[in-house]
């Protein structure tokens, strides 16, 4: 099998430049991430501690398991942190099931990655609001809802949101399933004044479910 051990420059425009074995928290951060071009944590791997654009610039043509040692992490389908997201906390992901397998779409790449920097599981507040620019009826969240409706929201769809703490994953359909939007205190300044904010791939104000990210 072939390794390559790497780390990317938290500059979110270049990726690994340095070779680094086992980077140490302190001096890179308290995020880590190992990516391998085969199922089943085979084939060449790859160790970074930020973000990486383009893991095609890594001589990959795309990520097909992989390893989350430290930290909660954005997961995109393309390049330049677009299309669809994917929440990648802490854990084994053999094959992309596991970490697409609750969307209702079929996807199998996963082309750049950067940090959650904002993920506070314990301290997470959100708010709701029912119609676009924070207008109509709120409703504030401290914890997970696998179904909105069940709890009182009046409706499957969200107009904006306001992350006052930590950082959220959105859910189109409840029980956590389908597109994925992960909203974060550091982007935007919290505010999502309208759904097209939530993500390149946003095609809907739909939102049925909703829990924290965990660090």
């Amino acid at each position: 099998m072939e390794e390559l051990s790497a780390f990317s420059e938290r500059d979110f425009t270049s990726v690994a430049k340095m070779a680094q074995t086992n980077p140490q928290q302190a001096q890179f951060g308290p995020w880590k991430i190992t990516i391998y071009d085969q199922e089943n944590f085979q084939g060449k791997r790859m160790e970074f501690a930020a973000s990486c654009p383009s893991i095609m610039e890594c001589s990959f043509d795309n990520i097909r398991s992989f390893k989350v040692e430290s930290g909660a992490w954005f997961g995109y389908e393309h390049t330049n942190y677009c299309g669809q997201q994917f929440v990648l906390e802490r854990g084994e992901y053999p094959r992309w099931e596991a970490w697409s397998g609750s969307n209702a779409y079929h996807v199998e790449r996963l082309m750049s990655f950067r940090p959650i920097n904002s993920a506070n599981h314990k301290e997470s507040k959100i708010t709701l609001f029912e119609k676009e620019n924070f207008m109509g009826h709120q409703w504030d969240l401290q914890d997970d809802y696998p179904s909105l409706q069940a709890m009182g929201w009046g409706s499957n769809e969200v107009g904006s949101m306001k992350v006052h703490s930590g950082a959220w994953v959105c859910y189109q359909y409840p029980g956590y399933r389908g597109y994925q939007y992960i909203l974060e205190f550091d982007h935007h300044g919290g505010d999502y004044k309208h759904w097209r904010e939530w993500g390149s791939h946003a095609q809907t104000a739909q939102i049925q479910s909703i829990r924290r990210v965990q660090q």
